[in-house]
Order: C-alpha cells, then sequence, then structure tokens
C-alpha cells in the first residue's frame, strides 16, 4: 500500500474511533487513543463491506459508534473558522453534516487497503490539570512510519479527539483554507452547496 493511500485509511478509521461513551469519561486521553486506534484497525480488518468501501456500512458505524468519542462540532467550526460565528444554527447543522460525509466518502476507499499494520504511542507529555492534549503515534507497516498525532481536549463527558495531523499536516487546519476561500466567493451557503455537490458527486461515483 503506498503512503497516501494509507494516510487516507487513517484519517477515517483512527480519525473517528471507535469509542463508546460509557468509558470515555474515565480513561486517560493516551489509553483512549490506543483503544480507539486498535479497535479501529481490527474493525477495518473484520468487516469485509467496510473493506470493500461500503460507504452506507461506514456512515452507520460512525453514527452509531464513533460520534460520542469525537467533537465533531468543534471540528466542524474550527475548519470553517471566523465564518462560524456568522452561520445560523441551520447553516451550522448542514455544515457538519456535509463535512462528515464528505470525510467519509473521501477516505471510504482506502479503508479496503487496511492489512498488516500496527501503532506505536510515545509517551504522552501533560500535566494533570491540563484540558487540552496532543496524543502522539506512528503507524508501522512497510516502509517509512507514518506519524499520526491527536489533539484532544477534556469536556464533562470525558476526553474527545477534535483534530488530527497526519505527516505534519493538521485536518482542520487543511480543510480550514479551502472552506475559506469558497465563503469568500459564495458565503456560507455557498460552502454548504459545494460540500453538497462533493457529496453527490462521491454517491454517484460510488454506485
Amino acid at each position: 500500500m503506498n503512503r497516501r493511500h494509507w494516510m487516507n485509511a487513517v484519517l477515517v478509521a483512527a480519525a473517528f474511533g471507535l469509542a463508546g461513551p460509557a468509558t470515555a469519561q474515565t480513561e486517560a486521553p493516551d489509553a483512549l487513543v490506543k483503544r480507539i486506534s486498535t479497535e479501529a484497525l481490527e474493525a477495518v480488518k473484520a468487516d469485509p463491506a467496510i473493506q470493500a468501501g461500503d460507504v452506507g456500512r461506514i456512515m452507520a458505524l460512525v453514527d452509531s459508534k464513533i460520534m460520542p468519542s469525537v467533537n465533531f462540532t468543534r471540528m466542524t467550526s474550527s475548519a470553517v473558522g471566523r465564518f462560524w460565528r456568522q452561520a445560523t444554527p441551520e447553516q451550522k447543522e448542514k455544515l457538519q453534516a456535509e463535512f462528515k460525509t464528505l470525510l467519509v466518502r473521501t477516505y471510504s476507499g482506502a479503508l479496503g487497503e487496511v492489512r498488516d499494520q500496527t501503532l506505536s504511542f510515545r509517551p504522552l507529555r501533560a500535566r494533570p490539570e491540563d484540558t487540552e492534549v496532543v496524543v502522539r503515534t506512528e503507524v508501522r507497516g512497510r516502509g517509512e512510519p507514518i506519524q499520526l498525532d491527536y489533539r484532544l481536549e477534556k469536556t464533562s463527558e470525558g476526553w474527545k479527539i477534535y483534530d488530527i495531523n497526519v505527516l505534519g499536516l493538521w485536518l482542520v487546519d487543511t480543510y480550514r483554507s479551502q472552506f475559506a476561500q469558497e465563503i469568500n466567493a459564495n458565503g456560507i451557503d455557498g460552502l454548504i452547496a459545494a460540500l453538497a455537490q462533493r457529496n453527490k458527486a462521491g454517491s454517484a461515483r460510488a454506485s
């Protein structure tokens, strides 16, 4: 598998994790990421539908297992940037829905390329009072190790992931510049329409 495809697979399989809300409240951030990552890789390897890029199967997994472990509102608002404050509640809801669909559809095909990769975790550098931390890991398989870091925040419901770094590129930063260009040109509704169109095109290619 080439590095780009593996990076794409990790962004969905590991970025969204597979943790449930019950244990997330008591786990340390690095322990949470370790469990999420391990379960994510095992789930992908064990599910032929996900390996085949079944978007419906992946979306169902996101809705039922994944979203409780991710602060997706913060992830979306950070990607939209300063324009988030200008969005109406309805626009915010649509942005989150289209952004989630975009991420899943963009990387679903790469999930089928997950094979025998393993994860290595670096020691967590954090103080007990910290409410935001970075958990640093490496994906190891064929070729050079791939950097994979997580930003987490401590909430009333436990630690939650809100951004991911693959090979030095943070997911939110990557999308923020793209979204800003679209909003500057066509407004928030223009971004929603553009995301919806990309998702529709992705759906058509998958059918």
